[in-house]
């Protein structure tokens, strides 16, 4: 029916059937829609659709619109739906959604929706939301089928058509033992292509790639990059199977560890999108820009002491911004290298050499390339031989140690045991500055009497 219609037509007909209150004609339109679109649709419907959107949704849809909005959205949706109808929303969501946005809730609203929920979801949010943050605990589902080794492929793909519904991943089934530890893993494609009398002991793989409980979840998100997994499980210490961590919630965590990494990178500090009101956004980026300003008056007095040789040679300060620029331009890029670098990579000592090594010859044909060309300029432009191999020389140093800069300092905060994301492009920018003004009016300094 609307396989045809551009999305702006089909929100124009679903307010039409909402006005015109025919329930089963818009429930064959929403049976068309996937999650994402149905959220974008209420989110666009004005205000006084939205309540009659709802009643005519069933409780599975309510269910995926309520996953697939943003916080604000999702508790604007339970105030409407009220605590009885929200409790059996939430009974169908997965369970790790749910932790997250109960967290958001105030202990008493916590505690009233939980109390109206089944008693084993209940439970099983209630267990996810006791492990820390950013953990494989916290961001696992209970929502995945098990089978015995004893089963016959035939018995297994029964059991897998049961609890089709239930599961959030049917990629996989986990072979536990009486003691509920995981013992093994059949993929879907292994029970079609297996005989249906034979047993899954002989199919299944005993090698089960599996994180604990609380595995960092940019450690989960690794392992199921290396392993091209759509579904990672999770055991305790006991190696007891407790949940699995899907692909989309693994898509979630990559994106949001790397949205953590740019606004530290940026030193903007904590999130800031566009729906961050002026004050709080110019209250998270203030701090850092502070603590920039004063390193950046380490600049103004050093120039500031090298005033007399700028008064008698006058063309350094046409040099002076790219001298400090390029700095910081290499510094920062090599920042990012190291920064993306060890999210993906182990890093150890042989690793750690080779990086640098690498870097230092980067820094040396990069440095090698631009002071050439800048000695090449400088010496047209004035006629002066030894102002073009100030600049040169000067840029050659300077950017050398912006590229070990941007990429000892990460690997330093990295051995401390401090994210390394923390040394931002601005401070490594700022650090280069210093650096590069010293190295350029010392040289210059030193050749003073040569470039009048």
């Amino acid at each position: 029916m609307i396989k045809d219609m551009t999305q702006d037509e089909i929100n124009l007909y679903i307010i039409k059937t909402l006005k015109e209150n025919k329930k089963a004609e818009f429930e064959s339109i929403v049976d068309e829609l996937q999650p994402y679109d149905l959220a974008k649709i209420y989110e666009e419907l004005p205000e006084k659709h939205r309540a009659r959107f709802l009643l005519f949704l069933q409780f599975d849809l309510l269910a995926d619109l309520m996953e697939e909005l943003p916080k604000l959205e999702q508790l604007e949706l339970l105030n409407l739906l009220g605590i009885e109808k929200s409790s059996k929303v939430l009974d169908l969501m997965d369970n790790d959604d749910l932790a997250i946005l109960l967290n958001e809730l105030s202990p008493e609203k916590k505690d009233s929706l939980l109390s109206g929920m089944k008693q084993e979801e209940s439970s099983a949010v209630k267990g996810i939301m006791n492990y820390p943050p950013e953990t494989a605990g916290r961001i696992m589902t209970n929502r995945f089928v098990w089978i015995r080794d004893y089963f016959t492929v035939k018995e297994a793909v029964e059991k897998f058509k049961t609890f089709a519904e239930f599961a959030e991943s049917i990629n996989y089934i986990y072979v536990i033992d009486e003691a509920r530890n995981l013992v093994g893993v059949v993929s879907y494609r292994d029970l079609l292509l297996a005989e249906p009398e034979e047993k899954i002991r002989t199919i299944m793989y005993e090698r089960v790639i599996s994180v604990t409980v609380t595995t960092d979840q940019e450690v989960v998100a690794r392992t199921a990059e290396r392993y091209d997994f759509l579904a990672v499980p999770v055991v305790d210490d006991n190696n007891v199977l407790v949940g699995i961590v899907t692909v989309d919630d693994i898509i979630d965590v990559v994106i949001k560890e790397a949205n953590e990494d740019i606004e530290k990178l940026s030193a903007t500090g904590k999130s800031i999108d566009f729906e961050t009101k002026m004050f709080v956004a110019a209250a998270r980026r203030l701090p850092w820009l502070i603590l920039l300003l004063f390193i950046g008056l380490i600049s103004g007095r050093i120039i500031s002491s090298f005033e007399d040789t700028l008064q008698k040679v006058v063309a350094l300060a046409f040099f002076m911004p790219m001298i400090a620029g390029m700095t910081g331009n290499t510094g920062t890029q090599s920042l990012a290298v190291v920064v993306r670098g060890l999210i993906s990579h182990d890093i150890d000592r042989g690793v750690i050499i080779r990086l640098i090594t690498r870097e230092l010859g980067v820094g040396l044909t990069i440095g090698i390339t631009c002071a050439l060309l800048i000695f090449i300029i400088a010496y047209i432009w004035q006629g002066n031989l030894i102002l073009g191999a100030v600049v040169g020389c000067s840029l050659f140093f300077t950017l050398i140690i912006g590229t070990l800069a941007g990429t000892i300092i990460p690997l330093i905060l990295y051995r401390l045991k401090i994210d390394p994301a923390v040394a931002s492009g601005p401070l490594i920018t700022t650090l280069n500055d210093i650096f590069s003004l010293l190295i350029y009016f010392g040289i210059a300094t030193m050749f003073l009497q040569h470039l009048r």
